[in-house]
């Protein structure tokens, strides 16, 4: 399919493919693809790569807690790191130190994937959803509370057509393709409110359920962390649920962020959010732990308006007000993403830039220490992109990944 699409390129179109692999931080279960179980303190460039997984672009690379799933323009599924709890989906509980294509996926396309602390979600081009993994607080959605070392079906999903799934700490998020009134679902762990469908603290859930709030709203992206969970709707408009940031209390329905700037793209730690704006700007949401949002004597004083329930506010009476804050030290710099670990942050600027900040125990910094850092810093690769490149960034609990994309020109 692919090779017919490519040659129905007209002549001098670019393509593009994946240039170097990168990563750095924490890897003592394999999960920086290095085939060595130890932290780096500095990237660590991965020649191989990029051959073992496609010779197109990766469209989706998925850091969880300590495993990693990478998934090829093509639809073909490969993953490494942790698997002690099957969530590699190779049908045992080890460890891989390197990419390893999941074989159960050879007769399908996937088109979407998604790795939690211990558990992994994968969509097909079909609609249809697999888990695999950590089952032990029903965030596999089977029904039951077993555990999975190859992926395994959705029943609850066969009637619907699955666009997306985001997996968190102990529960999964499903967005349902379509203008469905019930565009979200949860399930697995609900302590915190992240599922988004009961007023009560409730352990867990097994079976999906549907998220409330979003009834009359256009959901076009799910993401989920730690014990957080968030929408961003087709107008800009950013949903959050779940633990509070910043110390404000649990949300156990969506509220929305009121505020002037449309939010493009959202990452979420365990503690904290990163906001990418329409006019490229990052804000935050969250805590001060270990620096992760800047220093607040150097944070900008530009706050905007607070968090308000897209419900009745007598749902959520007690819900505090959690203010986004301007990340310093970036202005006139243009970012074009953002990704977000455990309790640390990663951008690219439009230059290609990757810059790191927050928690550096592990090396996830990338700055060749254990240090943490209060403002973003500039991560030093080699091979620097230059107008025909780009870089993606991507995190996990304690480690980083960054790909770098060539544009080449079409050889049709």
């Amino acid at each position: 399919m692919e090779d017919k699409e490519r040659a129905e390129r007209v002549a001098g179109e670019e393509e593009e493919i994946d240039g170097e692999w990168w990563s750095w931080g924490a890897g003592t279960d394999g999960q920086l693809g290095t085939g060595r179980l130890q932290d780096e303190h500095l990237p660590q460039l991965l020649s191989h790569l990029s051959s073992s997984v496609s010779h197109h672009i990766v469209s989706q690379l998925a850091c969880g807690g300590a495993h990693v799933i990478a998934l090829s323009s093509g639809g073909r599924v490969l993953t490494w790191g942790r698997g002690t709890c099957g969530q590699l989906g190779h049908g045992e509980l080890a460890n891989g130190l390197l990419p390893k294509p999941v074989k159960f996926f050879e007769s399908f396309v996937i088109s979407n994937v998604s790795a939690g602390w211990n558990h992994s979600g994968f969509v097909s081009d079909s609609g249809e959803i697999f888990t695999c993994g950590d089952g032990s607080f029903g965030q596999l959605g089977h029904g039951d509370y077993q555990s999975h070392c190859s992926p395994v079906k959705v029943l609850f999903f066969c009637s619907k057509h699955v666009e997306q799934v985001a997996c968190g700490m102990r529960h999964s998020l499903v967005l349902l393709k379509g203008d469905s009134e019930h565009p979200v679902y949860g399930f697995g762990s609900g302590k915190r409110g992240q599922l988004g469908f009961s007023e009560d603290r409730i352990r867990s859930c097994s079976l999906p359920q549907a998220t409330f709030g979003f009834e009359d709203v256009k959901i076009i992206n799910i993401s989920a962390n730690g014990d957080h969970s968030a929408a961003l709707s087709a107008d800009g408009q950013l949903y959050t649920w779940g633990k509070g940031f910043g110390g404000t209390s649990d949300a156990y329905f969506p509220q929305i962020l009121a505020s002037p700037f449309k939010v493009l793209q959202v990452a979420l730690g365990w503690n904290h959010a990163l906001l990418l704006t329409g006019e490229y700007e990052v804000f935050m949401l969250g805590g001060k732990l270990h620096g992760m949002l800047g220093d607040p004597q150097k944070m900008s004083q530009e706050k905007h308006s607070t968090i308000h329930s897209s419900r009745c506010i007598a749902s959520n009476e007690g819900f505090g007000e959690a203010n986004p804050e301007k990340v310093s030290d970036l202005d006139g710099v243009k970012v074009i993403s953002v990704s977000a670990g455990a309790e640390h942050s990663a951008l690219v600027t439009e230059n290609g830039v990757i810059m790191t900040w927050g928690w550096g125990e592990h090396g996830q910094l990338g700055l060749g220490n254990t240090l943490d850092e209060t403002s973003p810093q500039i991560v030093n690769l080699d091979g620097r992109p230059n107008g025909n490149s780009t870089f993606h960034v991507y995190c996990g609990s304690g480690f980083t990944f960054a790909i770098r994309t060539v544009h080449i020109p079409s050889q049709i």
